[in-house]
């Protein structure tokens, strides 16, 4: 079962290719997704790699976190799963 990773603290140049190569070296990298914003389109500093499995994820969150790429010490851990919105407050 694969298993995303956040990766926080990043430098804005940072690119795809980098964060594969980089993960790449624990295990099978599946995705690797750079969030940008979607007025300017932007890179926003941070990115969700997906491993193929939890060792691998394991793995990469043990080395690579605090490790510097492109001038920034990455903050690297396993990614929480996104809350669905809340309707309660909502009004027409």
């Amino acid at each position: 079962m694969s298993k995303k990773v956040y990766v926080g603290n990043m430098n804005y140049a940072t690119t795809a290719d980098q964060l594969q190569q980089l993960f790449g070296q624990y295990g099978n990298v599946l995705n690797v997704n750079v969030i940008t914003d979607r007025e300017t389109n932007r890179p926003k500093g941070f990115a969700f790699v997906e491993m193929e499995d939890d060792a691998s994820a394991s793995a990469a969150i043990s080395a690579i976190n605090n490790q510097e790429l492109d001038g920034r010490n990455l903050r690297v851990n396993e990614a929480n799963e996104r809350k669905p919105p809340r309707r309660d407050n909502f009004r027409y």
